[in-house]
């Protein structure tokens, strides 16, 4: 199978939903549960699946993405033969001058790449879902049905289908009408953004006017009769595209019948893994129900709570309900409540974030910023003895002297770098 089945996963998106998370990196290379990043889940899923030629379309911010995947050493993708290749749109002769404008133009766009693998089959995967899933019964339904084009599907409750394809089917499984994110959707069956195609009839369907499977592709493809069956999918499946769905997906990692298990090792979960020391517990420290990553320094309180690599969290801090990423630091007796904290951030000591019971949604993203959480962006320093509500977002690269001197910052609001609070 891994000689006939190109696998093309779409890492371009910029992922605007995240705020800040994404403002810095694609949406596939922002951290997700400790020491992964969200790519890591489908890149392990095709390697455990047995395919190994794989082709990653980046496009938005893709330097930390490509750092972490490099030549594919973690999944045992640095090979001869197959392996991982990075794709990024490019100008040349005859070419669009253009990014890529949807889905299946970043396809089309990767035509003399595709050609050159000849496959029998091309696997299209979104980079931006956490889940588990084998290609492998995917690909023999397919096979079987002798079908052009098979979609990954699932139930969701039907308040949130709005945000997806929406399927009908037959009997036999055959897909009879495919609609993209309709504002009121007749029923809840959603595509997963995962495809399989037969090669020759995907390479006929890609024109510039048809720039995308769930809008163009698709939908024609359904309209004109063609071959489009639908594989239900009934594991854990998760679209972290929403602060709110990051947050609360990531702390899911925490409970006892978490819908995917890191410590399956018949599905391991890959990734680049830096040399750090093991976690160091401080003699005052207390830890429950939490994800501690490997060069942690925990010297104050962690609940229920994710923390990445290289973590410190000082002596009377406190962070529960929390995500915090590499190498971020919790000063002495600083508070965090409902927080996400990115690379490298500072906290400072008696620093308070998350405060009070109000829930004002952001003035510069109420559609994002509306759940209570507050965002502290990467490398951004709280100045000691801050406090700062919720729904609040810290920019990037914020320093002490973008506060102006003004330590309680309201729910709602924001703090931009090189600026007054707004």
């Amino acid at each position: 199978m891994s000689r006939s089945v190109l696998t093309l996963i779409l890492a371009g998106g910029e992922g605007e939903r995240l705020s800040i998370l994404s403002q810095v990196r694609a949406k596939p290379g922002v951290p997700f549960g400790g020491k992964y990043r969200i790519i890591d889940f489908t890149l392990s899923n095709v390697v455990n699946s047995g395919l190994t030629d794989v082709g990653i379309l980046t496009q938005y911010a893709p330097r930390s993405l490509m750092d972490h995947i490099g030549v594919g050493r973690p999944w045992d993708l640095d090979r001869s033969h197959g392996g991982v290749a990075l794709l990024q749109p490019f100008i040349g002769r005859g070419r669009p001058r253009d990014w890529y404008r949807g889905t299946a133009d970043a396809v089309m766009q990767n035509l003399d790449f595709i050609e050159d693998r000849a496959p029998e089959l091309v696997l299209v995967l979104a980079g931006d879902h956490v889940y588990k899933m084998d290609y492998r019964p995917f690909i023999d339904l397919h096979r079987e049905k002798e079908a052009e084009a098979t979609c990954a599907v699932r139930t969701v409750p039907i308040e949130e289908a709005h945000r997806f394809g929406i399927l009908s089917v037959d009997g036999d499984g055959r897909v009879t009408d495919f609609v993209e994110k309709p504002a009121k959707p007749p029923s809840n069956l959603v595509s997963m953004g995962v495809y399989v195609f037969s090669w020759p009839a995907l390479r006929d369907l890609l024109t510039p006017e048809r720039s995308d499977f769930g809008r163009h592709v698709l939908p024609w493809m359904v309209e004109q009769g063609r071959r489009v069956f639908a594989y239900e999918f009934g594991g854990y499946w998760q679209d972290v595209g929403t602060v709110e769905s990051y947050w609360q997906t990531s702390l899911d990692l925490l409970s006892d019948d978490a819908g995917i298990d890191l410590n399956d090792l018949g599905w391991l979960v890959y990734t680049r893994s830096e040399d750090r020391p093991p976690a160091r517990i401080g003699a005052d420290a207390r830890i429950s129900r939490s994800m501690i990553s490997h060069g942690c320094v925990i010297d104050g309180t962690v609940e229920h709570s994710v923390l990445s690599p290289g973590v410190r969290v000082g002596a009377g801090a406190l962070v529960r309900d929390s995500i915090v990423m590499f190498d971020a630091v919790v000063g002495p007796g600083a508070q965090l409540d409902r927080a996400i904290i990115d690379k490298e951030a500072v906290i400072g000591a008696d620093a308070r974030i998350g405060v009070g019971e109000d829930t004002t949604p952001n003035r510069d993203e109420p559609e994002r910023l509306n759940a209570g959480l507050t965002l502290v962006g990467k490398r951004a320093r709280v100045p000691d003895g801050a406090e700062i509500g919720r729904n609040c977002r810290i920019d990037p690269g914020v320093i002490d002297r973008d506060f102006a001197g003004e330590l309680r910052v309201a729910s709602g609001r924001t703090i931009f770098a090189a600026s007054a609070a707004s």
